[in-house]
């Protein structure tokens, strides 16, 4: 079906400031692929502990290393940038597992989790790959193994103190895009990936509406049609969102991630490994527009990017 931009109207444009802090939220700072299956934070007891876990309503800091049987200090080291007060619900945060550590000054013991690389690491802690594997002279960055414990040097300044120096300033929030790491360009070979519909219309197009907030892609589609991932990856979130209907988050390679929002029944469920082409959910109908409407969104280390870009 041919592609043209309409003008978009309504309930879906005051949605997406929305869509954006939260699925930045849910997706940012991860690593070159996905690290292992996301929880929800209000699992009992210490089986969350060593899992990425998504936040729910009532839930603090506190109350998660309660229930995890971890330090609180510990927690909030392995989650640098986040601002304790300002929780939000489906914010993704690493709970560490027993036989992890966070001095302040460094080394953290981390623990290999699926996916992860030295870079992604790095990433997190605010560190190089090059020091992590300086001091791991028997682990080399390609042969990684899951549960494995390396050694993670940090960088002159403790992440303890640049956390609690961004708090106490208010100046850092985790549903910005602008506190994120520069992930860096995006892998040469994320070109030429296949649109999430089979049959659709761009009735808005990435970019910033008349008020200069940053918009994310929406297509049409027909009743019944089916979203598919647009690569290769795991499902990190399959739940519903709030004003958002059943949302899918797909983690794949190079640090990249696929967001499909605005569905009416899942297809897949959390932690599930996809192919190119799987098909995710089933697209719902918008009361405020008539229309089958897919919210779609890429990013690459969190942070939004243009689709188009990506998608053949």
């Amino acid at each position: 079906m041919a592609q043209r931009p309409v003008a978009e109207q309504g309930r879906l444009t005051r949605l997406a400031p929305l869509v954006i802090a939260l699925l930045l939220a849910g997706c940012a700072g991860q690593g070159a692929s996905p690290a292992s299956s996301q929880r929800s934070a209000s699992v009992a007891g210490s089986s969350i502990a060593g899992d990425w876990i998504s936040v729910q309503r009532g839930d603090t800091l506190g109350s998660i290393a309660r229930r995890a049987g971890v330090p609180l200090l510990r927690l909030q080291r392995f989650n640098p940038g986040v601002d304790a007060r300002h929780l939000a619900v489906g914010q993704r945060l690493l709970v560490p597992s027993h036989q992890e550590r966070a001095p302040s000054g460094g080394p953290y013991r981390y623990q290999i989790r699926p996916g992860d690389t030295y870079s992604a690491v790095a990433r997190r802690f605010g560190t190089t790959a090059q020091r992590i594997q300086s001091a791991n002279p028997g682990v080399r960055a390609t042969d990684l193994k899951v549960g494995q414990v390396i050694q993670v040097p940090l960088a002159s300044r403790s992440v303890a103190s640049r956390s609690s120096s961004s708090s106490s300033s208010g100046t850092s929030s985790p549903s910005r895009s602008a506190s994120l790491p520069d992930p860096g360009p995006v892998a040469s070979n994320a070109r030429g990936w296949p649109w999430p519909l089979d049959d659709y219309r761009v009735v808005r197009r990435y970019g910033k509406d008349s008020r200069g907030s940053l918009q994310p892609m929406l297509l049409a589609t027909d009743e019944g049609a089916r979203a598919k991932a647009v690569a290769d990856g795991q499902v990190r979130f399959a739940d519903g969102m709030r004003q958002l209907g059943q949302v899918v988050i797909v983690h794949h390679a190079d640090n990249l991630q696929s967001v499909y929002a605005l569905c009416d029944d899942l297809l897949v469920k959390q932690g599930e490994q996809v192919s190119r082409g799987t098909p995710l959910c089933v697209v719902g109908k918008h009361a405020s527009t008539g229309r089958h409407d897919l919210l779609f969104d890429m990013r690459h280390g969190g942070k939004p990017i243009d689709p188009d870009t990506i998608l053949r």
